[in-house]
């Protein structure tokens, strides 16, 4: 599904110095840790569990679950690159993003592809190359970069496909978007690996309604 928040001004003049407040430091970040004003600014698009910031030319997809209508992750779209976003429950002591990034692998590896972590600007990441199907019955190698944020009792997973995925100057604009997410993590107990709840924007509706 594709949803476009309805804005009151769309300016394309404006720029980054017009959009206020920004959270300080580097995130991805965690609610706690920034202003309620940088939650409700007018270029962040609140999704639930996740908070992202619009960025000119970019696509918001929601996955939605066809049986239960439950949103499972985000993906933001650019271009010929996309990042996917998942939030998850972790305990309060420790990440588990090195516990899921070896399933990961392992999975990767089970589907005939291979699975390499490297060093990234958000630590150990895996770049996994696995072949898949098109629609023509053809299989070839997908690339795609497969990063884990551990905060305060969640897990960011965030997967990067398209160019993003192969080429560096398309791989800095997602790792921007990455950095500006805001994970609303909420008080109330779930179990490990839960999937913190997504939803629909307030205001938006599907892409094809608001053409109609």
């Amino acid at each position: 599904m594709i949803f476009r928040r309805k804005a009151k001004n769309d300016d394309p003049e404006t720029t980054e110095q017009d959009a206020a407040p920004q959270a300080p430091a580097v995130g991805p970040f965690d609610s706690a840790e920034v202003d309620p004003e940088v939650l409700e600014a007018e270029d962040r698009i609140d999704l639930g569990a996740l908070v992202v910031t619009g960025m000119p030319g970019m696509e918001l997809r929601l996955q939605v679950d066809e049986q239960s209508g439950q949103v499972q992750a985000v993906l933001l779209v650019l271009d010929d690159s996309a990042l996917e976003l998942r939030a998850f429950a972790a305990p309060k002591t420790s990440g588990i993003w090195s516990e899921v990034r070896r399933e990961i692998a392992a999975e990767a590896s089970r589907m005939g592809g291979t699975a390499t972590e490297s060093e990234g600007s958000f630590g150990t990441e895996l770049v996994l190359v696995v072949p898949v199907e098109d629609p023509e019955g053809q299989i070839f190698s997908q690339t795609s970069r497969v990063l884990g944020v551990d905060g305060p009792r969640w897990l960011l997973r965030a997967t990067v496909l398209g160019r993003a995925a192969v080429e560096p100057d398309a791989a800095s604009t997602m790792e921007q978007a990455l950095r500006n997410v805001i994970v609303v993590r909420g008080s109330e107990p779930m179990a490990v690996r839960e999937s913190l709840p997504l939803r629909l924007p307030p205001g938006a509706q599907p892409a094809d309604e608001e053409q109609g």
